[in-house]
């Protein structure tokens, strides 16, 4: 988490308890090598080639139940909680200790000022009312342009964490070019929706029609909190504003799309191709006043939202704005403003009956603001040297595995082959936490301040952003901080962040088999760097720079290949009217499967694994199979289906059966459920 959570990221975050992954989602505590005994007899009902997810996880399915505060509960989930103890025990600890000084005092200020409820309470609606007063005193559309423009913050990421999600009007990501990866651009995405997606206010059925009430109904409980006069009728225009703004959006598919992200805009382009606002007006107001040319990553969003800033009355903006300050900061606001929030977020929108304790929004929150401060607390507590070493070497393993796999492509011209083994070679990998800290000696911190807190460190944030604009692109920084339960991949800069949080049981035991540990974070670090070679990360070379290094036959093989795992997933339905999105879930499907088999290839490289045997592959497969095991409630994976680029769990697992190892180890046969004809086994890396 790169900034301050709103209340919608807030109650996702929590109930991913941070692992929104470039994995997802299996249960806290060593695994063993293989399935305890009583696991494998209540799991003797149902046969590996029927439901393998099942057969692994049948027995923790059963007896398991969702934490009351959760949308979704797994083994990331578990770990992210057991991490979350720790760091909370480090940071009360910091708060206790007077003589803690630079970032651990900031650190301290930020969690205990966010505990202060009584401090909060007291001060009511006075800490917001400087901000709505402004917006209050906006005159005319001039004025109206300068506030959205102030309003920007550095808040999306549509490549590295697919994060497409902002409150305000625009989000801004700064990031190297997509042609120009020595120089860092400013890159800018459709925002201005309460809602997780314009699906949300379009979708012609009851479950959105109901939302949409619930949804309309917040926004008047939230301007009636705040004071306003008639809140049902502002609510009402607020939501027709939103319902317009959704209209321009475009679709989390096309989102996906880094081809259709492809446009470079000057500042006179915007006046030309989006008329409504006056840019230079707004770019000076957001900082951006010195730079000519941006990516816009939204067009139609661009081109729509700046016209219904013309078209659109000025007191609807103006109420528009009102609510979602009131609705981005209402965790550091009264009590009745927090139960608001979490009634439509954490309950309507997600499913989650129980709002998570309040130390858990205050470490939310201070991993938001001070996110590598935390991290380099964290690290120094619990994360062994030995740890490092031993997961560098797995990377060194699954990256060889990775190119010899690429060596036996026979579809594959010399010329593909030579680029695509130097994105290998050129790789940088992060292991644990950052070779460089970010510093945090510009924000100041007040013990007793919550919302001047909050404020603050996202502007802090987002000046930090904007100064990278005259800095060169570093390939080495991170995407994640340390302490989170995730990993990711990074086209532009050709890296990997593999955070400290996930290298830990039960994704990775130093004292446990390789067998579990190549099935478990193996797959994971495997997948990482199949991204590199995905729908989307083999359209960078390996400078980062967007750039088709394919021949016109590799990459026609390429494409049919991909459509025949588009089809197999789309055949995937978790409900009677809702069917996982193949073309959505295309990217980590293919580095799921890719992932997979780099790690069997390196685990079976190991001295362990070269006598391992039918029974190593079982234990492989059985790990890689638990370290999905995830439950959720229907509201949070309905919405997943609709906006996460990830399958669900147990689709995810199901990507063994293209697999011809996976048939030999579980003796999968023709008729079972999850067989497929050697031929129609995706193979794609």
């Amino acid at each position: 988490m790169k900034t301050i959570l709103t209340p919608m990221k807030t109650a996702i975050a929590l109930a991913l308890c941070g692992a929104s992954l470039a994995l997802a989602p299996g249960v806290a505590g060593a695994r063993q090598a293989a399935a305890p005994a009583a696991e494998k007899q209540a799991n003797m009902a149902v046969l590996p080639g029927d439901d393998f997810y099942t057969w692994a996880n049948g027995a923790w399915m059963a007896k398991t139940e969702i934490p009351a505060d959760k949308s979704r509960w797994g083994a990331m989930g578990a770990l992210a909680e057991e991490t979350n103890q720790r760091i909370v025990k480090l940071i009360e600890a910091l708060v206790a200790d007077k003589a803690a000084t630079g970032e651990a005092r900031k650190v301290a200020d930020y969690y205990s000022a966010y505990m202060n409820e009584a401090a909060i309470e007291e001060k009511g609606t006075a800490p917001i009312k400087p901000v709505l007063e402004r917006i209050g005193a906006i005159k005319d559309k001039a004025g109206l342009v300068r506030m959205l423009g102030e309003s920007l913050r550095a808040d999306v990421d549509p490549l590295n964490n697919t994060n497409f999600f902002t409150e305000n009007v625009f989000g801004v990501w700064i990031a190297p070019g997509l042609h120009d990866p020595a120089h860092n651009t400013p890159y800018l995405l459709q925002g201005g929706l309460g809602m997780p997606d314009r699906a949300y206010y379009l979708d012609d059925n009851p479950r959105m029609a109901d939302l949409r009430t619930k949804y309309q109904q917040h926004i008047a409980d939230m301007l009636k909190l705040a004071g306003y006069s008639d809140p049902q009728a502002r609510a009402a225009k607020v939501f027709a504003l939103e319902t317009a703004i959704a209209k321009t959006h475009a679709t989390r598919e096309d989102s996906a799309d880094v081809l259709k992200a492809d446009n470079t805009w000057t500042v006179k382009d915007f006046s030309a191709k989006a008329p409504g606002i006056d840019w230079p007006a707004f770019f000076k107001a957001a900082r951006l006043s010195g730079q000519d040319k941006f990516i816009v990553w939204h067009p139609s969003a661009v081109t729509g939202e700046a016209k219904l800033v013309a078209d659109t009355d000025l007191a609807t903006w103006k109420d528009y704005l009102a609510f979602h300050r009131l609705n981005h900061f209402s965790g550091v606001l009264p009590k009745a403003f927090v139960e608001q929030g979490f009634e439509f977020y954490g309950k309507a929108l997600s499913g989650t009956p129980q709002q998570s304790p309040r130390w858990k929004r205050a470490l939310s929150a201070t991993n938001g603001a001070l996110d590598e401060a935390v991290g380099k607390i964290y690290v120094a507590h619990y994360f062994p040297a030995e740890s490092k070493a031993k997961l560098q070497q797995m990377v060194s393993n699954i990256v060889d595995a990775f190119s010899k796999r690429i060596d036996k492509l026979d579809w594959m011209a010399p010329a593909t082959r030579a680029q695509a083994k130097q994105k290998l070679k050129t790789l940088y990998v992060g292991i644990g936490y950052p070779d460089k800290w970010k510093s945090y000696a510009g924000l100041t911190v007040l013990p007793s301040d919550a919302f001047t807190n909050a404020a603050k460190a996202e502007e802090f944030h987002y000046g930090q952003e904007i100064a990278k604009l005259k800095q060169k692109p570093d390939r080495t920084e991170w995407a994640m901080p340390p302490q989170l339960v995730n990993a990711v991949n990074l086209p532009l800069q050709n890296a990997l962040n593999f955070p400290a949080a996930i290298l830990q049981p039960p994704f990775f035991d130093p004292k446990a088999s390789d067998a579990s540990n190549y099935g478990a974070i193996g797959a994971i670090i495997g997948h990482e760097i199949s991204h590199s070679f995905d729908d989307q990360g083999s359209q960078f070379d390996a400078q980062g720079r967007l750039r088709d290094w394919w021949t016109k036959a590799d990459a026609e093989h390429f494409k049919e290949a991909s459509a025949k795992l588009v089809a197999q997933y789309s055949a995937y339905k978790p409900f009677p009217d809702l069917a996982v999105n193949g073309q959505l879930t295309l990217s980590e499907n293919l580095a799921d499967l890719a992932g997979v088999e780099a790690a069997y290839d390196a685990f079976h490289a190991t001295p362990q694994g070269k006598s391992a045997g039918v029974e190593g592959d079982r234990q492989f497969f059985t790990g890689f199979a638990q370290s999905w095991r995830t439950k959720a409630r229907e509201a949070a994976e309905r919405r997943g289906i609709l906006t996460d680029g990830h399958a669900p769990p147990a689709y995810r697992t199901a990507t063994v059966r293209n697999m011809d190892a996976w048939y030999k180890a579980f003796d999968v046969q023709p008729g079972q459920k999850l067989y497929l004809a050697p031929q129609d086994r995706v193979r794609v890396w």
